[in-house]
């Protein structure tokens, strides 16, 4: 019984020095990562600015092949919304916004999600040449965490960095091929 009690003892101050912590941590975050592509600006951006073509180059989007998907508006144009829910917890519930379209420069999404957790981040896609054939293109997420959530920010550019990246290398995969 006194081992129960101790351990019961050291959970709970874990617990309380866990959300102690949190209580410093900023409850922003900030994730960049970038590649360059051997296409054209015009070319990429014309392929980012659509976003039912994350369908096949975005790790997040390709979690769940069979999740339920409505769209609204047109594609490619400010207002319009791509929606999923899954039954797959890791790919959860949400949908994602075009918010803003500087031609071939810049592609401002916004991502609300509902499950497995309630969020909004932003996801712009951010495209400068660097020659004529030759593109870089930069996908960063900005975000804001509630507490206690926000003890896992530190993290985030680990955990959400290499998916961001995945997911550029395949773009990039589809463009040049």
């Amino acid at each position: 019984m006194k081992i129960l009690l101790t351990l019961l003892l050291v959970i709970v101050i874990l617990i309380a020095a866990l959300l102690m912590v949190a209580l410093f941590i900023k409850k922003e975050y900030t994730l960049a990562r970038e590649i360059i592509i051997n296409k054209p600006r015009k070319v990429v951006f014309d392929y980012v600015k659509h976003l039912k073509n994350q369908d096949y180059f975005s790790k997040w989007v390709m979690m769940d092949p069979l999740k339920k998907t409505e769209f609204r508006g047109i594609d490619g144009t400010i207002g319009f919304v791509y929606a999923w829910d899954s039954k797959n917890k890791s790919a959860g519930k949400g949908e994602q916004e075009i918010k803003n379209i500087t031609e071939d420069e810049r592609v401002d999404i916004e991502v609300r999600f509902e499950k497995p957790f309630e969020g909004i981040a932003t996801t712009p896609f951010l495209l400068q040449p660097t020659s004529d054939n030759q593109t870089k293109i930069t996908w960063s997420m900005n975000g804001k965490s509630k507490y206690p959530m926000n003890l896992m920010n530190p993290f985030m550019d680990n955990l959400l960095g290499k998916d961001l990246q995945a997911s550029l290398n395949t773009l990039k995969n589809i463009l040049e091929n």
